[in-house]
Formats: structure tokens, C-alpha cells, sequence
């Protein structure tokens, strides 16, 4: 959410921001947010006015008592009612338009950054740089369902009948494969200094609001019926969350966590569930990182972020690379964003295993995460990655390490959570 001080001095900037983010049907709100903004602070001067009028009115009705001026008293004391009673509906209508304003400015996109790409969707997203040679085996690579059922590790049909499409069971090595992942990827965060966390799995709706925009919620989230409550669709949301209305000390910055959970998605659009395999579900396991950071290092903390990403994958051998997001296919919060994408060689294509993204002050201003400065407080940026998400990261793994014989190798770095294992064998 933007500071209705920024938008009422630049209003041609909120609306070329707008146009470049192809949402031309918002332009109109930025006019209407500037009237709102002006009609309250109307509201507010004339409630200033007729406050300081009740309190010259009320201190003169004392002298009037001492000196024995009852008719005048009684008629000061009817002014003053008056005035509260104006007071009244002012603060009325106040509120029900600050409640107008606040909902306007909710939808009103983030200011990218100027590096960011002009593009309408991520059809135009531009490729950054690629890690590790991608290639293709002299044999062909079965779909990876396929691949797992042969190892005995997916169960999509029993899902199917216990919690519908969309889920799935993994078992043996496969499920075991699964967890070393998200263990390699904790413990290789926590060396780069990141406080480990598990957080809450549900979150209220006034943290949702705070962390991601009305479309992405109607489009990800799951609402627990009959409490405000919402299955968490990422970490990132109860993680940054759990900073709200705080005011963070300056000198105890960067805060950098990262944070394990299972991950909830409606998954509702055009692509739709995944009939057989894993790429796209309902349910997930995903290692998180957040960063609340003052602003001057955002940008720094966004290029190491998604370089931890792309080292845990080519760790795994598994070749990656990054593309800037373009203005259309960011988000309304997000001021940056890359995504990373793991190399198929059964589709010879790069697929997304992950997203880097710089928030600017959007989630701090809708929350209250403020920064205790030298000068007076300050909004905090906060930005988010995705160190590793189970199923993507799964599908990647098994296709760069499957052998002809449908086997698959176990890369090095994840023997250790496999008991030593180096390779998973058909039965």
C-alpha cells in the first residue's frame, strides 16, 4: 500500500506505475483516492475547528457559574451539545470514508523498481542467467510419475479417494528423498546465519490482508469455516506476520529467518491440478526465507537470496536459471521479482522450482512494521524466497539424476539424511 502523501504529489507516477503493469481499469482509483483524501482532511479541519470551539465555550461556562449568569450557562451548555452532536456525524462520515480510502489504496499496485522489465504476462519474463550445463541422456526420461510409481514413491490413486485430486501420498525412499531435501535446504540456511522457524500453519484474515493482495488470496487461500482463520498457502506469510505492529531497534537489523511448513493452494485458474503427477497440488512442503531489512539494503539482501536458491540446486545437479519477473506478471506488492527455474531434460525446457521477490515497505505499511530511527520511525522492506519447495524441487531432482534403468542417484550432499545411501533402486 502506497502513502497517500505519495500519491497525492505524484499522481502521474502512480499511474504510469499502473499502465506499465497493464491494469488500466485501475486508473481511475488514483482520482478517486485523491478526493477521498481531500474530503477527510476537510472532515478533519472542521472537527479541529469545532473541538476548539467546545473547549473556549466549556472553560467561559465556569466563569459564568461563579458569577451567577445561569441563562447563559444553560444556553453555552446547549452550544455544546450542539457541537457534540456535530462532532458525532463528522467522525461518522470520517470513518466511512478513511474505510473508502483504505480499501481503494489496497489495490493500487506498488511502484517497481526501474530495473524491472515492461511486459504484459510472464510470456515476457527475460531470461537473467543460467547455472550448469543443461542436458538431455541418450535414452528417454518417463514422465516423472511414472518414474516414482516404478520406485514404489507415489500413490496419486489412494489420494484420490481419501482427499480428492489435487494430492497424493509419497512413500519409501521416495518420501524419505522428499524430507532430505527440506533437511539439506534448513540446515544449509542456518549456515548462512538464518534463525530456523517453525510458524503457525493458519493465520487471521487481518494478516492475510496484510501480506498479499485480495486477487491472490481469492485465488490461493483456503478459509477454515467458521473462524477467521486461513490455511497458510507459503511461510511467508505467517513469518512476516509475526512482526506485526512492532516497532523493530535499527541497530538489531537485518532480521533473516528462515522457516519450514506445509503449504495450502487452492490453485484456482486456467492452468488448473495436475491430473497425475506433483507439479501442481493442493498441498506441499516448502523451506522459506524472509528478510525485514531497512531500505537502504533491500536490493543487497534481494541479489543474495536468490543466489542461495540457485547454489542449493546446483548442489543437487541439478542445472538452473534466474528470469526477471516483468511489470505484468509482478504481483500489486511486489516492487521486484526473479524467478528460478530448474532444467527438465524430458522436456528439454526450463520449469519454475521457486520465486526471489522484494516487497519494498507494501507489507510493512499494511501491517505496521516499523524501525526504530535516529530521526523518528520508519516503515522496514521485507522480502521473500523460496530456498525449496518439495514437490518442484522432487520433480527436478529425479529427472537430472534418473538413470536408463529407471534408478535414480542420490547427489552427495543429501546422502547424509539418507543414511548413505547413494542410489534408489527398482524393486
Amino acid at each position: 500500500m502506497l502513502d497517500i502523501k505519495f500519491i497525492r504529489e505524484n499522481p502521474n507516477l502512480v499511474k504510469e506505475n499502473i499502465k506499465k503493469k497493464y491494469q488500466e481499469q485501475k486508473l481511475p482509483l488514483v482520482d478517486e483516492v485523491i478526493k477521498l483524501d481531500s474530503e477527510i482532511r476537510s472532515l478533519k479541519a472542521e472537527g479541529d475547528n469545532l473541538r476548539s470551539k467546545r473547549n473556549s465555550i466549556s472553560s467561559s461556562i465556569g466563569t459564568l457559574m461563579r458569577n451567577g449568569k445561569k441563562e447563559e450557562v444553560e444556553d453555552k451548555k446547549s452550544q455544546v451539545v450542539e457541537i457534540n452532536n456535530k462532532l458525532v456525524s463528522i467522525e461518522k462520515k470520517e470513518e466511512e470514508l478513511s474505510e473508502k480510502l483504505k480499501n481503494k489504496m489496497m489495490v493500487i499496485p506498488q511502484i517497481i523498481d526501474d530495473s524491472v522489465p515492461i511486459g504484459k504476462d510472464d510470456s515476457e519474463n527475460v531470461e537473467i542467467e543460467k547455472f550448469g550445463e543443461p542436458k538431455v541422456p541418450n535414452f528417454e526420461i518417463p514422465y516423472h510419475a511414472d518414474i516414482l510409481e516404478k520406485l514404489n514413491g507415489l500413490d496419486k490413486d489412494s489420494a484420490g479417494r481419501t482427499s480428492g485430486n489435487g494430492f497424493y501420498y509419497l512413500m519409501g525412499d521416495i518420501a524419505r528423498l522428499s524430507t532430505a531435501m527440506i533437511s539439506y535446504a534448513r540446515d544449509y540456511m542456518i549456515d548462512k546465519k538464518f534463525v530456523y522457524c517453525i510458524p503457525p500453519f493458519m493465520i487471521r484474515s487481518d494478516v492475510v490482508n496484510g501480506v498479499m493482495s485480495f486477487a491472490e488470496m481469492d485465488a490461493m487461500m483456503y478459509k477454515i469455516e467458521g473462524e477467521d482463520l486461513f490455511l497458510i498457502g507459503t511461510s511467508e506469510h505467517s513469518m512476516i506476520g509475526k512482526f506485526k505492529g512492532q516497532i523493530l531497534k535499527e541497530n538489531e537489523l537485518p532480521i533473516t529467518m528462515t522457516s519450514y511448513s506445509p503449504c495450502f493452494r487452492k490453485e484456482v485458474g486456467a492452468h488448473g491440478i495436475e491430473e497425475r503427477g506433483i507439479y501442481r497440488v493442493h498441498q506441499f512442503e516448502k523451506q522459506e526465507m524472509i528478510v525485514i531489512c531497512n531500505p537502504k539494503e533491500s536490493m543487497t539482501w534481494y541479489n543474495k537470496m536468490w543466489k542461495y536458491t540457485v547454489e542449493i540446486f546446483r548442489n543437487m545437479n541439478i542445472p538452473v536459471r534466474t528470469l526477471e519477473c516483468c511489470s505484468g506478471d509482478l504481483a500489486d506488492l511486489k516492487v521486484k521479482s526473479c524467478d528460478v527455474e530448474a532444467w527438465s531434460p524430458r522436456q528439454q525446457k526450463y520449469f519454475e522450482v521457486g520465486s526471489c521477490s522484494t516487497l519494498g515497505d507494501a507489507q510493512s505499511r499494511r501491517l505496521g512494521i516499523r524501525i526504530k530511527g535516529e530521526n523518528g520511525n520508519y516503515y522496514a522492506h521485507t522480502l521473500n524466497n523460496t530456498v525449496l519447495a518439495s514437490t518442484r524441487a522432487l520433480i527436478a531432482l529425479i529427472e537430472n539424476n534418473v538413470n536408463e534403468d529407471g534408478s535414480v542417484n542420490i547427489p552427495k550432499v543429501l546422502r547424509p539424511y539418507m543414511g548413505g545411501k547413494e542410489k534408489i533402486e527398482v524393486k
